[in-house]
């Protein structure tokens, strides 16, 4: 039986029980502590200033469970987790992307309570290039099991044939006895709710199989006729597996992945081009929390902005994640670590990873193996190992490894190719020597390491590292990693496509890490190449910590460009914090071949100045022309297209006509005015292929609260209201800005607040100001309210936003 581990908890400050607080998980203690200029994390974490925290449960078991096995599963907890059950230590974690299990059987009293206790350690800052979160962040969950049972993880399923179905199923009781095996025929669901998720299992019996097993089994079963798995028709079967009164089910998806040079990426044969970005874990205003409702709006936002892939940078994404890609139709490539033994920052995983990657690898593999959407791994990120024999020799033990665990997957690795160079020089951005310095200079905001490089790059522009990487060395300092394992993954190294893959015909090249600007150029290389099975944007989605590295700001949202106290996010995202798809998502769309035509504009009113630099940033472009009060300043239009040639009209007058360069972009300078700009695109023979226009927002100011669910479930989904200032038609006024409070009924308010990636306060509020017209409020339903209502006051308006609650 498995049960919800996660109600009636209490949460407290290492050694200061007599503060506790009631939490449900997941929970994030890192949105509650200050931050500060102080803060040993700085830019990495968003300034906040990490603490331990302990985490305490009081519980109590039947006594008919006595004859049971107790086991408890923890999804993720961060960090260095010891686990007491009755004042009893039976538990230790130290990585704190990887799930645990915990036997606690023998620590258990049936019949009377038992205190469960988790300490976790997250003081000794700083231990991650980005905002991590504190405590048990993913869910935890109470298994209660007969002594006869088939072990934990050990139901494994692998499609054999596509062609004509087939699959072969493994199991492991733990003593001989007879296995049955149930394939059953399962529901589909794409929808972010679980309102319409509920699986009708009863008589959808499509296979089943009697074995009798000594110990480990394994048997193949032909499934004719059955849906396979795609991106498109992402359909999925569960496996029952029953031993004794001991039921695992799984679920699978059928699905082959094939990877060569002659053929390139084929998922059932049929040839796919990863269009995809890279993800941070947190979720945005809700911090580390892996609420399942979270992880789905996540993936389908980025699905319905364009993408089909992602890369879970830098760690193991969660299982609520991939269940919704499995649901959904993402593709995926977990990604093991960001560092191996050099340390990019002082107290992170490096001291650990020789001793712990292959029971690590055995649990990423264990999370991961059923999942059809998982198509392959990555053993690291930017590790400046590889230039190194002794990082190469790693380099082939992870892949070697991983092989050993799944041999239906590629194995890729991110490598900075010029950073490789770099560090080969002796001026590599990773090393022991500048962990330290960076921990030492955290307070001074003294730039070291992979935070200097990325100043650098700010400063300089995308071609500093782009163009670093065509040097020779680069290629010397890589090949010999790259030969160990099955898809170079290029971090910025575009510019050497073609060269390499000239040099090394075997070679299978995924742009592992890319800027924005580059989609158009990885699509023409695609089209000519095969061997460019795809592209991973840095970043699709922004994402807390690294603060401001990719940010256009102002200095009306953003009064210090310096990365100091107050910035809380990257800003790099294609789609902000708060979900919203931006100016690069349309430029993104255009290039992917998604779309035709898409208009932008810069702030009209900031045309003329300064903004925060970044190699990160295309542009901060929006699709707006309601610039209110900036009649006649001037403004700068951007036309996304792949057409030969585009005009521009302002309220029906020409003003400009443009042919795009290599990269489907054209920029005019025009002068607003309210009314009306479209864009026209025409084919070489003046023939039109798109119109898109943007039309300026009427006079009047209304605040909106606009709920993107009507219903949700009380035990499974959040609430997320967005709000906006917009006229009375719903367009959006990016200039009307006001704070806005809150007050929240039927439910309790996780987070309130903008996508400005400076924000000096708190998501835990029920106030904000806007970032460009909108804000966001995160709202956990309360089972038997009947509804959520939410009334926001502002000076500009009020509005009031209702949801039904089911259950």
């Amino acid at each position: 039986m498995k049960l919800s581990f996660n109600e009636n908890w209490i949460c407290y400050k290492t050694g200061e029980k007599e503060d506790a607080f009631a939490v449900t998980l997941p929970h994030d203690a890192m949105q509650l502590d200050e931050r500060s200029e102080t803060s040993a994390g700085g830019v990495n974490t968003g300034w906040y200033e990490a603490q331990d925290y302990t985490y305490e449960k009081t519980f109590t078991l039947p006594e008919e469970a006595k004859e049971e096995k107790v086991i408890l599963e923890f999804e993720g907890v961060y960090r260095k987790a010891t686990v007491y059950i009755n004042d009893e230590k039976v538990a230790y974690h130290s990585y704190g992307y990887l799930g645990f299990y915990v036997d606690a059987t023998k620590h258990v009293k049936f019949g009377e309570e038992n205190v469960i206790r988790v300490e976790v350690i997250n003081h000794d800052q700083p231990n991650s290039r980005w905002y991590s979160g504190t405590g048990i962040y993913r869910p935890v969950w109470l298994y209660t099991v007969p002594k006869k049972h088939l072990r934990f993880d050990s139901v494994k399923i692998t499609t054999l044939d596509y062609k004509e179905p087939k699959i072969r199923v493994e199991a492991w009781p733990n003593e001989a006895g007879e296995v049955k095996i149930e394939i059953l025929k399962r529901k589909v669901n794409q929808s972010v709710s679980k309102t319409e998720n509920e699986v009708d299992l009863a008589d959808n019996i499509v296979a089943m199989e009697i074995l009798q097993a000594d110990s480990k089994c394994s048997c193949e079963i032909a499934l004719p006729g059955a849906r396979l798995w795609s991106t498109e028709a992402p359909n999925l079967y569960t496996c029952r597996v029953t031993f004794g009164d001991d039921v695992q089910e799984e679920v699978f998806g059928i699905r082959m992945v094939s990877c060569t040079p002659e053929k390139g990426l084929q998922i059932n044969g049929k040839n796919v081009l990863l269009k995809g970005g890279c993800i941070h874990h947190d979720n945005g205003l809700l911090g580390a929390c892996a609420y399942e409702f979270a992880e789905r709006r996540k993936i389908r936002i980025l699905l319905d902005a364009g993408y089909n892939a992602i890369r879970s940078a830098h760690n193991p994404c969660s299982k609520a994640l991939l269940r919704a890609c499995d649901e959904m139709g993402m593709l995926v490539m977990d990604e093991y670590i960001d560092g191996w033994y050099i340390h990019k920052t002082k107290y992170d995983y490096a001291d650990e990873i020789l001793d712990n990657y292959r029971k690590d690898l055995k649990d990423m593999v264990d999370k991961d193996y059923n999942h059809p959407s998982v198509i392959m791994y990555s053993t690291g990120n930017e590790v400046s190992e590889t230039a190194q024999k002794k990082g190469i020799a790693l380099t082939k033990s992870l892949t070697d490894r991983l092989h050993e665990l799944d041999s239906t997957r590629p194995v890729s690795c991110g490598i900075n190719i010029f950073f490789n160079f770099l560090s080969s020089m002796g001026f590599g951005v990773y090393s022991d020597k500048k962990a330290d310095e960076a921990a030492e200079n955290a307070k001074k905001k003294k730039a070291v390491g992979s935070e200097f490089y990325n100043t650098v790059a700010g400063i300089f522009g995308a071609g500093f590292m782009k163009t670093g990487a065509t040097l020779y060395p680069c290629d010397v300092k890589t090949r010999d990693a790259y030969a160990n394992m099955d898809i170079a993954g290029y971090n910025y190294g575009i510019k050497r496509y073609r060269h390499d893959l000239k040099k090394y015909p075997k070679r299978i090249i995924l742009g592992s890490e890319t800027f924005c600007a580059d989609a158009y150029q990885f699509m023409q290389e695609a089209k000519r190449d095969k061997r460019i099975i795809g592209d991973f944007v840095w970043a699709a989605q922004d994402y807390l910590g690294e603060v401001g590295i990719g940010a256009w700001e102002y200095k009306d949202y953003a009064p210090r460009f310096d990365g100091g106290c107050g910035w809380v996010s990257a800003g790099s995202g294609r789609i902000d914090l708060t979900g919203k798809p931006l100016g690069e998502m349309a430029y993104t769309r255009v290039a992917f071949e998604l779309e035709d035509l898409a208009i932008a504009v810069m702030p009209v009113d900031h045309t003329k100045e300064a903004h925060s630099p970044s190699a990160w940033k295309m542009t901060n472009a929006m699709e707006s022309w309601s610039w209110d009060g900036c009649d006649g300043n001037a403004a700068k239009v951007e036309v996304y297209t792949r057409a030969d040639h585009v005009k521009l009209y302002v309220n029906g007058e020409c003003v400009g006509t443009k042919k795009p360069k290599n990269d489907c972009k054209v920029f005019f300078d025009t002068t607003y005015h309210n009314g009306e700009i479209k864009a026209v695109a025409y084919d070489a023979n003046d023939n039109v292929i798109a119109e898109k226009s943007l039309k300026t927002a009427g006079k009047e100011t209304v605040l909106r609260a606009e709920p993107e669910l009507t219903k949700v479930n009380a035990d499974s989904d959040l609430c997320y209201v967005r709000m906006r200032y917009t006229d009375e038609n719903g367009e959006t006024k990016p200039l009307a800005r006001g704070r806005i409070k809150l007050e929240v009924e039927g439910g309790e308010l996780l987070a309130f607040g903008s996508a400005c990636p400076y924000y000096p306060e708190r998501y835990q509020s029920d106030e904000t100001d806007t970032y460009y017209g909108e804000a966001l409020a995160i709202i956990r339903p309360q089972a038997g309210a009947g509804k959520v209502v939410v009334k926001a006051q502002a000076k500009l308006g009020e509005a009031v936003a209702e949801v039904e609650i089911l259950g």
